[in-house]
């Protein structure tokens, strides 16, 4: 088998689809059969400069996904099949790979890194492959530029895998030693140089202990700088993204270079090919990123022992950096937004230029005025969309008071380009623009209005108006006009947009009708928009709310009808049912807000359902989520009454809690079915058993996202509020769940960020589950029941408190739960609190928060407690 591998590896490639398949599943049986034989095979074909380079190649990329996937649990299950292999035929297999890296073909060399790499990942960790990385930087030295090339590269994706906390420092050293070599302009191999300066790229994180080195960190970052003035365009570009990274990891070590990199970026933005101006603007956005979370985190008050100061690089840097993108401004392309996702370096600047704002504030202002007053009206459209764009970028940062007056002034003048300028790109970025005026600077916390009743009617005609306009223009009227509508969103009984709600709703249904409607994301657009205005909307417009109703269900209806179609067609029109389901969600959510709508919307209640689930007989993942959140919010416009659907309901039910792979469907599901907790309350009993078999199967699965189960635990908490003491049944199973999720979320010393976010997701979702609980179980005689479980809510509850890292919501949730404790259980709680160590200094410092529904819930868990200690 091992020598017709070759053949059978070309095969795979072949264009004759028999040929392909026949030899895809020779391999496949060749792997079942013998696993240890076929990586062998693979390797040796890799490494063999005998054989063609395509089947060389195949092997390297099937020995790679032999040792990772996307998918963490198939991930894990590849590791493990490693990590038991044989040692002699790793250890051969691993010979193989890096003799290749000698190999004279470019491809299956850079395959073989990769495969290193992958290898380098699962054993380092495990203490396995301890000379990996010497018998790599002996390669260094060797004679031949091509195996220099391909051992920087190794060292390169080995960082892109391996934690730095694997490595120790003496290894790191020597291996940014041969990156920085590699860099150094004596070397006269341009790959070498490439593959040196990519690595340093990934090799940054573990250069902490070297960048608080003085000379070190000079030396690497003279290396960085000349690199970015090296002739080759990769190299200067690979140099700069170095410089970009270096500027999120090392930001508070840059102050002795900027004036230096400053120089180096402006010449390339000014002079250099797009790849490489696109980074050079990027190293001063990533730098506007660190400023302003550090200005969010610390507000304005830094003392001299604050972990990270502000550098205040970019106030600095002011005066030159904002000409500078200005300039990029004018540098537009011909077609540059008519294809989605393009990226020039006029976009890159305004970005940029966004940024500046937000880090800056009202400094900015008066440096891009002039430049706005300069371009606005010449007869280059690059000129007047330059200062349109300049004008919408800086909008959001300065203060309302700086901006205001300025805006004034521009309305009107924008609203007639909108729709009197000849040239589509500066009506796209006018459309832009206003939009962002509407965000920013418009709505119940501005104190001066924008809007007046003297020019809303205008708004609203030009922006109509420009619906019809070309796909890019349209789709930002709609965006405009999203904004508009949001600002009015808590104006109480009447919204000045009432008297066009009519026209602004069927003008907006027409756009989804254009044929031109699947360009430029405009139908999505125009049916957000319609959501927002929907959402927005007072009581006076409720009638014309309802008679939107049919008219989206006949829609939605009409896509269920139709011809069988193409798979490309089949994912528009899937994308459409989205589209309408999100739009019902939010026609149901308004007209079952109050009780005179309500009743009559109920008469369509039957056919809204059913249509939802027919939606649920096509099998798309993206309508299922929006059909189920619609389904929500009838559940609890319709109360009791939704329980006539649940029969038929029940299995989509069941099919969302099971739906691992698509996990949004399933964490989607699980708050529906909180919602029908909500609307049944005990009308959901039968469905209890097969829900609560499902939940807990979904806990306990390793393969499950992380993110659905802390909504799982708090769904929980909503069935055994719905059902009360007949809860009794599922606690033995519940409880011991709850309790070790308990363990492992109280914890967490060392976490990072993210995960400290996550496991507070977690103790709020285990938190809304003992609630419930709790509540569920008030007044009945079954509440001895659990009693034996409060030391250990009690533990859980001293443990998070101990851990002083719970946010605000966490806090709330859990003083809550120390007074429903005491609530149910009375008297045998209040003994058990009054040996609590720390409920006394957790309620006395809730009773002080700031927050006003922390302290709320701290009075009464306060008179809860008070009540049971007394009994």
């Amino acid at each position: 088998m091992a020598m017709e591998v070759t053949q059978v590896l070309l095969n795979a490639q072949s264009v004759d689809s028999t040929v392909r398949k026949h030899a895809e599943e020779t391999l496949k049986q060749f792997q079942e059969q013998n696993l240890p034989g076929f990586l062998m095979s693979l390797s040796g074909e890799l490494a063999s400069e005998e054989k063609p380079v395509d089947s060389r190649k195949l092997a390297g990329l099937i020995l790679k996904n032999a040792l990772d996937a996307k998918e963490q649990h198939r991930k894990f299950e590849l590791v493990q099949r490693w990590l038991s292999l044989d040692m002699a035929v790793k250890a051969q297999i691993k010979t193989c790979l890096l003799q290749t890296l000698s190999s004279l073909a470019s491809d299956a060399r850079s395959t073989a890194s990769q495969v290193i790499a992958k290898v380098a990942g699962i054993e380092l960790p495990q203490k396995q492959w301890p000379e990996l990385i010497g018998s790599l930087l002996s390669n260094i030295h060797q004679v031949p530029a091509h195996v220099k090339q391909a051992t920087l590269e190794t060292l390169g994706y080995l960082c892109e895998e391996v934690s730095p906390d694997v490595v120790d420092q003496d290894q790191v050293n020597k291996i940014l030693t041969a990156v920085v070599q590699g860099m150094n302009a004596e070397e006269g191999n341009n790959d070498v140089r490439l593959a040196a300066t990519q690595a340093l790229y990934n090799a940054l994180g573990f250069a902490h202990a070297n960048f608080n080195n003085d000379m070190e960190r000079d030396f690497i970052m003279r290396v960085v700088c000349e690199a970015t003035l090296s002739p080759e365009v990769k190299i200067r570009q690979a140099a700069f993204e170095c410089l970009v990274s270096i500027s999120s990891t090392y930001y508070e070590k840059l102050a002795p270079y900027i004036q230096d990199i400053f120089n180096i970026t402006a010449k390339a933005v000014k002079e250099d090919v797009e790849p490489v101006a696109l980074q050079a603007i990027e190293f001063w956005s990533s730098i506007c990123d660190e400023e302003i979370d550090i200005l969010e985190d610390y507000g304005g008050d830094f003392t001299a022992d604050s972990d990270v100061p502000c550098y205040y690089f970019i106030k600095q840097a002011l005066p030159a950096l904002v000409p500078m993108l200005l300039e990029t401004l004018l540098k537009q392309e011909e077609d540059q937004d008519q294809d989605e996702g393009a990226w020039n370096l006029a976009m890159a600047g305004g970005t940029c230029l966004g940024l500046v704002a937000r880090t800056v504030g009202d400094d900015i202002v008066s440096l891009v005025m002039p430049f706005i007053q300069e371009n606005i009206a010449k007869p280059d459209w690059r000129q007047r969309e330059a200062a349109t764009y300049a004008f919408g970028s800086i909008l959001e940062g300065p203060s309302p008071d700086k901006l205001t007056p300025l805006v004034n002034v521009a309305l009107n003048f924008m609203l007639t380009a909108l729709t009197k300028d000849p040239n589509s790109h500066v009506k796209d970025t006018t459309a832009w623009t206003l939009g962002r005026i509407f965000e920013f600077l418009h709505g119940s916390t501005v104190e001066t209005p924008i809007i007046t009743p003297a020019n809303c009617q205008l708004i609203i005609t030009v922006l109509l108006q420009s619906m019809k306009d070309a796909p890019n223009v349209a789709e930002k009227a709609c965006g405009a006009l999203y904004f508009l509508a949001q600002g009015y969103e808590d104006v109480g009984a009447s919204s000045p947009l009432t008297p066009y709600f009519q026209e602004i709703v069927q003008s907006l249904l027409t756009v989804t009708h254009r044929e031109d409607a699947g360009e430029s994301r405009l139908r999505t657009a125009a049916y957000e928009t319609l959501n927002e205005v929907v959402r927005c909307s007072t009581d006076e417009t409720a009638p014309m709310v309802l008679q939107l109703a049919p008219i989206i269900m006949t829609e939605l209806h009409q896509t269920l009808e139709g011809p069988k179609l193409s798979s490309d067609e089949r994912e528009k029109q899937s994308e459409l049912q989205g589209l309408l389901c999100g739009c019902l969600q939010v026609i149901i959510q308004k007209l079952g807000a109050s009780e005179a709508t309500k009743f009559v919307f109920m008469q369509y209640a039957d056919q809204i359902m059913s249509l939802f689930l027919r939606v649920f007989a096509c099998r798309s993942a993206t309508v299922h989520e929006e059909a189920m959140l619609a389904i929500g919010a009838l559940a609890y416009a319709t109360g009791p009454d939704f329980a006539k659907y649940m029969t038929e309901f029940y299995k989509y039910l069941e099919m969302g809690l099971q739906n691992f792979e698509e996990y949004q469907v399933c964490a989607v599901t699980v708050g529906v079915v909180g919602d029908v907790c909500r609307a049944l309350e005990d009308k959901i009993l039968p469905y209890c058993d097969g829900i609560m078999t499902q939940l807990l199967k979904d806990l306990s699965s390793n393969q499950l996202h992380r993110s659905v189960k802390p909504p799982i635990f708090s769904c929980l908490g909503d069935i055994a509020l719905a059902i009360g003491e007949n809860f009794e049944k599922y606690l033995m199973y519940a409880m011991p769940m709850l309790q070790s999720a308990a363990e492992l979320s109280a914890h967490t010393s060392g976490a990072d960020d993210e995960m400290i976010e996550y496991t507070n997701l977690l103790r709020n979702g285990i938190l809304e589950a003992y609630s419930g609980i709790f509540q569920g179980f008030k007044n009945s005689p079954k509440t001895q029941l659990l009693i034996p479980y409060a030391p250990h809510i009690l533990q859980f509850l001293d443990s998070i408190y101990m851990e002083k890292d719970m946010d605000d919501v966490v806090m709330k949730t859990a003083i809550g739960v120390l007074g429903d404790l005491a609530d149910t259980l009375g008297s045998n709680a209040g003994s058990l609190i009054q040996q609590s160590l720390s409920s006394k200094d957790f309620l006395n410092e809730c009773l002080s928060s700031d927050d006003h529904l922390i302290k709320e819930s701290a009075e009464w868990a306060k008179l809860a407690i008070s009540r049971a200690i007394s009994v």
